[in-house]
């Protein structure tokens, strides 16, 4: 396979990477190349459960079961706006026609960066208002949100843990925190440059480990393991920090702030006279969606969640279960009552 660099334009052309702000757009296409197959090359097979989201560029790729081509996707055209069989685990085998080109992204990434995308300015301009930390604000979270290990925080989790930290100025040359001391709190660093450094028997002074960065945290080991601190870290110039306190910190990571159902007991719910609610974009909504779902995007929860009845139950869904947690917290915090559909509408 050949690879070359994605424009903006491009993913513009794609549901639903048409609905990003333009500069997490750009974020995401220094994320992603284009990559070319040859005629009879297979992308994926069935039951594969790679996640992964597809977009045929051009070419035509068709989709085989048993053997049999149930249908083709020719890159360029409407159907092509759409994700590559999006349920997991495949349910087809999927291979190249003619030469085909692709683009395939990380599809935890993809969903975190929706999410984000569809609350972040709100919550930055609701939570730190409009100084200079709002006009920031939304560089380090989006950082932060797009780390691996933030892809394993539920949204709702997040943006309680956002709603609760609080911001500390440091010049250059503070310590942040010190090795040994007790661990009390969870950082993210949010303007200027840090380093990380540990003292060992052969340097008082202290190995370098590591130069922290406008969205790189720390702090966290000794509050999950409750232990000392096992570094210290200094300002390298004049900066701030976002932190959060112990409690919240264990709170928010380890215990349950949602109703979550399997399809199962989802299904149980809507029989009894519960509502789907599914909080996807429209274009994702009109390609794919349970019967009988209302759909209102995640960004306009909370314009429109007046029109929501109160004594109804709902069963908030997206594809993965990761914007459908977000919505599900805002329904909850205003008290209505939500379950969270778990790995969402694209899992068997």
């Amino acid at each position: 396979m050949t690879n070359e660099q994605v424009s903006t334009e491009l993913l513009k052309g794609f549901s639903p990477l048409d609905g990003l702000k333009r500069d997490n757009l750009a974020a995401l296409a220094r994320k992603v190349q284009v990559r070319e197959m040859s005629p009879g090359q297979l992308l994926f097979k069935e039951g594969d459960t790679e996640k992964r989201t597809i977009y045929i560029v051009s070419g035509i790729f068709e989709l085989v079961d048993k053997g049999k081509v149930i249908g083709t996707i020719q890159g360029g055209t409407d159907p092509a706006r759409n994700p590559v069989a999006p349920v997991y685990p495949r349910q087809v085998t999927g291979r190249a026609r003619d030469r085909v080109k692709f683009i395939s992204i990380d599809s935890d990434l993809l969903d975190v960066m929706l999410t984000w995308d569809q609350t972040g300015t709100y919550e930055v301009s609701e939570l730190h208002g409009t100084g200079a930390h709002a006009q920031s604000g939304e560089d380090w979270m989006t950082m932060l949100l797009q780390t691996k290990a933030f892809h394993k925080i539920p949204p709702a989790n997040i943006q309680a843990i956002f709603m609760r930290m609080q911001q500390v100025n440091y010049r250059s040359g503070d310590v942040i925190l010190k090795q040994g001391s007790e661990g009390d709190f969870f950082y993210v660093l949010i303007r200027g440059k840090a380093l990380v450094t540990r003292e060992t028997p052969l340097s008082k002074e202290g190995i370098k480990l590591a130069e922290l960065k406008v969205g790189d945290t720390f702090g966290e080991e000794a509050l999950i393991s409750d232990a000392k601190r096992n570094a210290t870290v200094t300002m390298q110039s004049d900066g701030a920090i976002m932190r959060l306190g112990k409690d919240d910190f264990r709170k928010l990571l380890n215990e349950p702030m949602l109703d979550w159902v399997t399809k199962a007991e989802a299904e149980d719910v809507i029989r009894d006279g519960g509502q789907w609610l599914d909080v996807r974009l429209p274009s994702e909504f009109d390609n794919q969606h349970l019967d009988g779902a209302l759909n209102i995007p995640l960004y306009f929860i909370r314009l429109k969640i007046n029109t929501l009845k109160r004594d109804m139950q709902y069963v908030v869904c997206c594809d993965t279960g990761r914007r459908s947690s977000a919505g599900a917290y805002i329904l909850s915090e205003r008290g209505y009552k939500a379950y969270v559909l778990r790995d969402g509408i694209n899992r068997e």
